[in-house]
Parts: C-alpha cells; structure tokens; sequence
C-alpha cells in the first residue's frame, strides 16, 4: 500500500454555537489542511497520483474557506454547510467531501486509488481527522 500527503492552509474565523467556554465567541485559527491519498497501484511514472494535482484541488477548496467567518458558509441551496458549529472535525468531514468529488470529476482515483483521509490543525497541537467509516 502507498500513501501520499499533500498539505494547504486557510485563516478563518468561527464559533461553536452549541459549546460553553471560550470557543462560543467569535475567534480565528490559521488552519493547516493535510490531504491523504492510499493505493497498491502505481501509474506508468511510478505515482500514485500527481502531487501537483492533488495540491491544486486542495487549495481550491481551502481557498473558498479562506477569511471567511466559517458560520456563515452556506451551500448551494443556501443551509448553513456547518450548521452554524464549524467544528475541526466537520471542517475536516467537508473538506474531504469536497475534494473527493473534485478528484472523481477529474477522473485521477482510478486503479484502486482513493482519498483515505482529511486532517484540519487549528493549532500545531490539535488535529481533527476524518476518513469515511467501512
């Protein structure tokens, strides 16, 4: 099994509607956004996927997170995307929804590749990780 890591970073502000402490008041984080890709097979180059490729979709997406107050994201249909709790943990589930769709449009996960996991750091010391349940 192979796996890459390509990383990307947004600064962003938010709060936790639903918490009791510090976090309920409106603050920022400098995020940093680890994006894992997992294989067996390689391509004809010997890669499991372009890192160039992989790190272009990533800052996309964290460049429409980036000085935003994160409540205030909305979706297409206009519902709150974190249902006012950005959270590390649903920024890391939305991340990693967000890219996987990305790199199945562009058609790169073949062979048996797939986005195994999202990490989002709101500090050098507290890490959220999502990777989809089996």
């Amino acid at each position: 099994m192979y796996e890459i890591r390509v990383e990307a970073d947004f600064a962003a502000a938010h709060f936790l509607k639903d918490y009791h402490g510090k976090c309920e008041a409106l603050h920022g984080h400098n995020y940093k956004v680890y994006a894992h890709v997992s294989g067996t097979c390689l391509d004809n180059g010997g890669m499991l996927l372009d890192f160039g490729i992989l790190k272009q979709s990533l800052r996309q997406i964290c460049n429409r997170l980036d000085h935003t107050n994160l409540n205030e994201l909305t979706s297409e249909d206009g519902t709150f995307v974190f249902n006012q709790n950005p959270s590390a943990e649903q920024i890391a589930r939305w991340i990693f929804e967000q890219l996987e769709q990305m790199l199945h449009t562009a058609g790169v996960l073949k062979n048996g590749t797939d986005l195994c996991a999202v990490d989002v750091f709101e500090t050098p010391g507290s890490r959220a990780r999502y990777r989809p349940g089996t």
